[in-house]
């Protein structure tokens, strides 16, 4: 059995659909709250797989949030001992932020279902199985400069920068594949407020798109994590 530490910020945004597929591949899942659970506690090199997960707050906001500066620490601990990591919407650009990028408020939110373009690099990346297009789920605000030494693997219409790898042990994705139809039920009520106040969105909308490309974009992403994990021999 392989140990698996997801760091989660906020209930309902979990691992969701992705939590089978690790099961199958024989991770034993424990969660770590943010704001809640101890992070400096950790240790970063005791588990053999991080996936850091998404959250409605913003990477600089360290006053607001004192736990990130600890979070970001143990990343980077993580990191440079090159171990496997991944880094879902705010995990990513807390990864981003690891390795030396800028983390900063976008042009604008970004939240429903879109494509992706991959780059070449992306094309022979554990996200090759999205170069078809298949709209995936977008959900933030904030965007990131990539890191030096990084390799982008896609972007979308409106951010150029939506993932990218770190070596071969790190993968880092601004957009949510490990979603799934029933599970978004909860962040149309977690996240309530945000969708009321983003122009041209609401419940209604976002369900509707969500019965048209839920499924496949599930199948899709289990499709590129099992690629990740088999390139990590997990």
């Amino acid at each position: 059995m392989h140990t698996l530490l997801a760091l989660r910020h906020v209930a309902f945004e979990d691992l969701d659909g992705f939590a089978p597929l690790l099961a199958a591949h024989g991770y034993t899942i424990r969660y770590v709250e943010a704001g809640y659970d101890d992070f400096a506690a950790l240790d970063p090199l005791a588990d053999d797989l991080w996936i850091v997960l998404g959250g409605p707050i913003g990477v600089y906001e360290q006053d607001a949030y004192p736990f990130l500066a600890d979070e970001l620490r143990l990343l980077r601990t993580r990191l440079n001992a090159d171990r496997p990591t991944l880094g879902i919407c705010l995990g990513c650009q807390l990864i981003a932020q690891a390795l030396g990028g800028r983390v900063y408020p976008g042009h604008g939110k970004e939240i429903g279902w879109k494509p992706l373009t991959l780059t070449a690099a992306g094309l022979n990346s554990p996200l090759a199985a999205l170069a078809d297009e298949t709209p995936v789920l977008h959900w933030h605000g904030d965007t990131f400069d990539l890191p030096d030494g990084t390799t982008l693997l896609a972007s979308s219409d409106l951010y150029p920068h939506q993932a990218f790898s770190w070596g071969t042990q790190v993968l880092a994705l601004q957009f949510h594949l490990e979603t799934t139809a029933r599970g978004l039920e909860r962040w149309m009520i977690g996240h309530a407020g945000e969708i009321a106040a983003t122009s041209g969105l609401d419940v209604p909308v976002l369900r509707a798109a969500t019965a048209l490309h839920a499924a496949t974009a599930e199948t899709k992403g289990q499709q590129c994590l099992a690629d990740w994990l088999g390139r990590l021999g997990g």
